[in-house]
């Protein structure tokens, strides 16, 4: 087999015939400065060994492609090829912003109608599709909250995030220039309504949430949390990068949520990993429309046209024209596709995928949260490896046996923590090899425990100093 670490000028097998001399004349009016005065470094070689170079760097890569994507958090599910295709559509992919209004109807319906399913899933009145990613729309969400009181002439200076939410939202809230105020879950790893009393006062603008949590648990506490929270004349946030588990069986709204991100990327299954594409709408409540971004969509008869709010009482634009579009096209075909039914069965297709893999580990394994989750769960293994692997080495080995690895040391509140979330797209067959595949690493801990340490073993690069990785990352290699 060809070996890939070389440069294709390096490769000396499979070379073509020489290319021959070009016989197109030269224009004589080109400047010389613009002419080449060497030769170019084109490799010598064939078709097949081009292809085959590139197929096989591909192919040490993980991708949803090749394999499970177990990764806890980010819902990597399977990206429909036919929303792809439909993406690259002539009629979507060359028209251009700054076109009349008149010449993309049909653009402009697509983020109309995306934009009404994302009401009716949800129960929000109004969406903006604009936010770029998960945390932009976090961020754009915070905003909204921020200019809402600013319009009320009424000064809150901080956010509640629970220990329990995505690392993001603290992040959002202190760059949108609140105060954080960390509020920690109780031993079932849900929200305690009497510590949410606790640090109510008048200074809060609004409690962020993630429902399901990050550990996997749905916050059963949610209605009386919502009332503590709206007697405080405080705004209630939906953090909704876990949608996946309830979309078609609960809507944010309804349950007391006042403003809410989606992640298209995630819960509609469009692309992501690798910095982007993302894309994370924004949701809310009739009372806060004054604030939304402008432009969002509205029809009028007939006709689509983009709306523009009051700029004294919007955040004003938070992206270049109206968002990553092609993402957006994806998600409303992934929607148009399965319907309300086909939604909710999703929602409940990832609960019961997580919680048979979670039923196959739990007499090995420590699950903080209990022993049933939602459509991911949180698990610790401190305790259950030998001669001192960590999480980190189960990672790395599970590299080794093609797998993509979970999500290691978050959230914070568990210990060695490992979190799984497999979606609703994998068989129990794909299932089971992974629940093995742990399994036999956990034993390995045991009775071999030199592999575990060392690996990864049979990747392009073995193990990294994670440290200087995250610091001094080499981008190209």
């Amino acid at each position: 087999m060809m070996n890939n670490n070389k440069t294709l000028n390096e490769i000396e097998s499979n070379r073509s015939t020489v290319i021959v001399e070009s016989d197109v004349e030269l224009n004589a009016n080109v400047d010389d400065k613009y002419k080449r005065t060497t030769v170019p470094n084109i490799p010598n070689i064939s078709e097949s060994t081009l292809l085959r170079h590139y197929t096989n760097l591909s192919r040490k890569n993980y991708a949803l492609s090749t394999t499970m994507y177990p990764l806890g958090s980010c819902t990597m599910k399977h990206n429909p090829l036919v929303n792809e295709k439909i993406a690259k559509f002539d009629e979507f992919a060359t028209i251009h912003p700054y076109q009349n209004e008149e010449s993309m109807q049909g653009s402009l319906e697509v983020m109309y109608e995306l934009q009404k399913d994302l009401c009716e899933i949800s129960g929000m009145d109004y969406f903006t599709l604009q936010p770029a990613a998960g945390a932009h729309g976090e961020y754009t969400g915070l905003l909204i909250i921020a200019q809402y009181f600013k319009n009320k002439n009424e000064k809150r200076t901080k956010i509640i995030v629970p220990d329990s939410a995505h690392g993001t939202n603290p992040a959002s809230a202190a760059l949108s220039g609140f105060e954080i105020i960390s509020l920690k879950s109780d031993e079932n790893g849900i929200v305690s309504p009497e510590k949410l009393k606790e640090v109510l006062n008048g200074d809060v603008a609004a409690m962020m949430m993630t429902n399901p949590n990050t550990l996997g648990v749905f916050e059963k506490n949610i209605e009386e949390i919502s009332k503590l929270i709206h007697d405080n004349g405080s705004l209630l946030y939906y953090d909704g990068a876990n949608l996946n588990a309830v979309m078609g069986i609960i809507r944010p709204a309804d349950i007391g949520f006042d403003v809410m991100h989606i992640n298209l990327h995630k819960t509609f299954s469009t692309p992501h990993g690798g910095g982007g594409p993302g894309s994370g709408p924004v949701g809310v409540k009739a009372f806060l429309k004054e604030c939304l971004p402008s432009p969002f969509v509205v029809k009028d008869g007939d006709t689509f046209k983009l709306s523009f709010n009051d700029k004294q009482k919007s955040i004003g634009a938070m992206k270049a024209f109206y968002g990553n579009f092609p993402v957006i096209l994806k998600a409303c075909a992934y929607i148009k596709s399965l319907g309300g039914e086909g939604l909710t069965q999703a929602s409940k297709q990832a609960v019961i995928n997580a919680n048979y893999i979670l039923s196959k580990l739990k007499s090995k394994v420590k699950v903080p949260a209990g022993n049933s989750c939602m459509h991911e769960f949180a698990m610790s293994l401190k305790g259950a490896l030998g001669n001192d692997i960590k999480t980190l080495d189960v990672a790395k080995r599970l590299l080794d046996n093609g797998y993509y690895a979970p999500t290691i040391y978050f959230p914070l509140i568990v210990e060695e923590a490992m979190m799984i979330e497999p979606t609703e797209t994998e068989s129990k067959q794909t299932l089971d090899e992974f629940i093995d595949t742990l399994l036999n690493i956990i034993e390995e801990s045991k009775t071999n425990p030199e592999v575990v340490h060392n690996a990864p073993v049979n990747t392009s690069v073995r193990r990294l100093n994670e440290v200087e990785a995250a610091r001094k990352p080499k981008l190209h290699w």
